[in-house]
């Protein structure tokens, strides 16, 4: 793609990106809004993990982003010009079927909460595995405040490996502030982490690439099992927590179908401890029985309780999400405040 081209392309889906944050950026908690403003100022000029980026420069940056927002928070979102068309931004399919042959990567869709996502960015993978396209990204050249490692959109699993060695950077130097034992010391000890930080970082980029790989196919199984249904319901959502309810039960489901079988079946340690470090909110108090496997194995008991939780989560949580799906186009916004009634029951029988 020549480079003009490509300058206006990064251009549009860069201001788009604007678009979505002056909607939404300034939802978030004071601390995740300033977290998430530092990494978008370290991405945005080039700064390498584990540099602290300059707090005299940081200031102003942050209030001329925020001006631009002002001038942007009605604005609407433009089309993406390719060969003398203008595409509708959430065309996906259409826009890569154009950039892919190029070596790029575009993303758009609506995530949690319904804040819409964008990228752009450089194509490292694109592969067919069992039944779904992956495609992974690599260095990126347009992104909003908040980069999401890893999505599913109708039949495509995009990894975002940048936003991703982000987020693991993040998720070590968060441990190495208190240093306390358990499943995160674990992961980063078995990637080497404390012979080499860089090397290692590096590792688990590739290596955790594979896992939410797994969890993206374990959310395509899902969904043709669910159908768009479950999605029309995600959208028609407007309460927070019971939004939280069904993604969380989702996401156990895909888990237990897909990432922690092929996990144990690949003898992959690292990458256990790496997920039970992150196995936290709404779906760890709904699943005590996985955690309670894992802290056996974890601590040199056998795994058989890991495996039985996983395979007994395969069944109850698609049970479960069949039943929240059945409430909402039953009971429509009404069922969404039965949901924290119903969480009160998802557990699965203990062992």
């Amino acid at each position: 793609m020549a480079l003009p081209r490509l300058d206006r392309l990064i251009d549009t889906v860069q201001r788009n990106c604007h678009v979505t944050d002056a909607r939404y950026a300034r939802g978030m908690t004071l601390c995740t809004y300033l977290l998430e403003m530092r990494e978008f100022y370290r991405w945005e000029n080039g700064i390498p993990l584990g540099e602290a980026p300059p707090r005299s420069e940081v200031g102003p940056w942050l209030s001329a982003r925020e001006e631009l927002w002002e001038t942007l928070e009605d604005a609407e979102f433009s089309a993406i010009p390719l060969d003398g068309d203008s595409i509708d931004p959430f065309a996906v399919a259409d826009i890569n079927r154009r950039l892919l042959p190029e070596g790029l990567i575009y993303g758009a869709g609506i995530g949690r909460f319904h804040k819409p996502h964008f990228f752009l960015g450089r194509l490292r993978r694109n592969a067919t595995e069992q039944g779904a396209r992956v495609l992974v990204c690599g260095c990126e050249y347009a992104r909003d405040l908040t980069a999401i490692p890893a999505a599913l959109q109708g039949d495509t699993i995009v990894v975002r490996q940048e936003a991703l060695r982000q987020w693991l950077w993040e998720k070590a130097e968060a441990w190495a502030m208190k240093r306390q034992p358990g499943a995160m010391q674990a992961a980063l000890a078995a990637y080497g982490y404390f012979d080499d930080g860089a090397a290692a970082l590096e590792r688990m980029t590739e290596g955790e690439t594979d896992t939410l790989i797994l969890h993206e196919h374990g959310e395509f199984l899902a969904g043709r099992r669910l159908g768009p249904e479950w999605e029309a319901m995600l959208a028609a959502m407007t309460r927070r927590r019971a939004e939280l309810l069904a993604r969380a039960v989702r996401d156990n489901w895909a888990d237990c179908i897909s990432t922690l079988p092929r996990l144990l079946e690949r003898k992959a340690d690292a990458s256990l401890h790496f997920w039970f470090s992150n196995f936290d909110g709404m779906r760890r108090e709904l699943f005590p029985l996985l955690v309670a496997g894992y802290a056996e194995w974890a601590g040199g008991g056998p795994c058989e309780a890991l495996e039985q939780a996983v395979a007994q989560g395969a069944t109850h949580w698609g049970e479960v999400a069949g039943q929240l799906l059945q409430s909402f186009q039953a009971n429509g916004a009404d069922s969404e405040a039965e949901f924290d009634e119903l969480s009160h029951d998802l557990v699965p029988i203990t062992l």
